[in-house]
């Protein structure tokens, strides 16, 4: 039998130190290890100390044979099925994580309330609000009469006994996983310890019964969800809702999908009636665009299947500063240095003596390297002063030579920019055949000091 030992675990980040320490070498935090049980160095908690039972065969099978689509339920949210594949998987876990008062437990509201609408059976745990707190939600946003099941528990034993009565429930939402603690572990909700034995005792049931299950899960003030990354490896899929305080929309991006494509968004508007569907979010990030203003630039991006179109604005000006500014909002701050200086060195744009400011409109956030190409001409249209053309669109990535790199989905992107009356683009060569008249109208520069100097000398390429 393997020998018993100890190991003691970070509950702040869930570090692993063979001895106590006063500070975690993970995280830096004080005071934040907690000894746990273990045998043999394999697994942790109370469970660890029981005998092993003898193993037992299990069947080998092939690779080929027949596949049967994830049996799903579509909430009737049209971006909230976007962004899950086509809806819950029935017998998977789904997590759900972003700022404090973003909407999750409103979007939550919303969806289960349409599910039960259709008659499925959905129930609602709380572990961070009473009752009365969710019905008030639930007046507000005008679902109130329907068949959603409410409890406040945090216990997860408890929680158990109350779901396994009567008909098997189709969703079932824990919010949040933080506030939950089951009787296995010793140490108090939301530690690490509780986290992933609570994650780890709802997965186990949505495995074994067909039952989809919800986690809401805190964040930290670094934007990742809180607790260990293990609970992140454990569920099928990792939602995070964004979004700025500023501004009323929020996107729910998916990170990890298990049954779906892992780069897809919805876009939702948030209101005094709760969220709202932005089936064209291309036309909320260009809704206050000032066409004749200099340092504007159109990219037609792309999110899993969807083409985005959003501005990206720049601000170049001279600095009183010995070390000039660089600020960023939605993009990438060194890819922004890797742009600058790829036009200091090949097209000779002198920005070292300038403060850049650069800005996604709306607070959209971009993370593809196509947008290279929109932020290069917004960069010297503001430098220069001339305003690019208000009908064209760019994308593109470039690299370190000043070369410009094919991307992805072109076709894609000018059928959404066509749509949304842009007429001209500005595209990498070597993209596949085009049609339609943003198409025809592409212009095709082989190195960025070509889109430099059009912009610079034909008065931002009108003529």
């Amino acid at each position: 039998m393997a020998r018993s030992r100890v190991q003691f675990v970070c509950q702040n980040c869930g570090t692993v130190h063979a001895r106590w320490a006063g500070k975690c070498d993970g995280c830096g935090a004080w005071n934040t290890l907690v000894e746990e049980g273990t045998v043999g160095g394999i697994g942790s908690g109370p469970q660890s100390a029981r005998k092993a039972r003898p193993g037992r065969a299990v069947a080998l099978t092939t690779l080929a044979g027949d596949i049967e689509d994830a049996p799903r339920i579509a909430s009737g949210i049209g971006e909230l099925d976007r962004a899950t594949g086509g809806g819950f998987v029935r017998g998977s876990a789904l997590l759900i994580g972003g700022d404090p008062g973003i909407g999750k437990s409103t979007l939550l509201t919303q969806a289960a309330a349409a599910l039960a609408a259709q008659g499925h059976r959905i129930v609602y745990v709380s572990g961070e609000e009473a009752v009365a707190q969710i019905r008030l939600r639930a007046q507000r946003l005008g679902v109130a009469d329907t068949t959603v099941e409410l409890a406040a528990e945090t216990n997860v034993e408890d929680i158990l006994a109350t779901i396994g009565d009567g008909r098997r429930p189709d969703l079932v939402i824990l919010d949040s996983i933080q506030t939950l603690w089951t009787d296995l572990a010793e140490s108090a909700p939301g530690t690490v310890t509780q986290v992933r034995a609570a994650a780890q005792a709802m997965i186990r049931y949505a495995k074994s019964t067909g039952a989809a299950v919800v986690l809401v899960g805190h964040v930290t003030k670094e934007g990742q969800i809180a607790g260990p990354r293990v609970v992140e490896h454990m569920v099928d899929g990792v939602l995070y809702f964004e979004g700025e305080g500023g501004h009323h929309y929020r996107i729910l991006r998916t990170v990890k999908n298990r049954f779906g494509p892992t780069d897809e968004i919805g876009v939702f508007e948030m209101g005094d009636k709760g969220l709202r569907e932005v089936p064209n979010p291309s036309e909320l990030f260009l809704g206050e665009r000032s066409a004749k203003a200099p340092g504007a630039a159109v990219f037609a991006g792309m999110e899993g299947t969807r083409p985005v179109l959003v501005e990206i604005q720049a601000l170049v000006a001279p600095s009183p500063l010995g070390t000039p500014r660089r600020a960023v909002v939605g993009w990438d701050s060194a890819r922004l240095s890797m742009v600058l200086a790829v036009l200091e060195a090949h097209c000779g744009v002198r920005l070292s003596t300038h403060d850049v400011y650069l800005n996604v409109a709306g607070g959209y956030r971009i993370s593809e390297p196509a947008a290279d190409l929109a932020v290069a001409a917004a960069l010297v249209s503001s430098l220069t002063g001339l305003a690019l053309p208000a009908d064209c669109v760019y994308f593109g990535e470039i690299s370190l030579s000043g070369a410009i790199r094919p991307v992805a989905h072109a076709a894609s992107r000018l059928k959404e920019a066509e749509k949304l009356g842009f007429s001209r683009a500005v595209m990498p060569p070597g993209n596949e055949e085009l049609t339609g008249t943003a198409a025809a109208q592409t212009w095709r520069p082989e190195g960025l000091a070509d889109l430099v100097a059009r912009i610079a000398g034909s008065r931002g390429m009108e003529t």
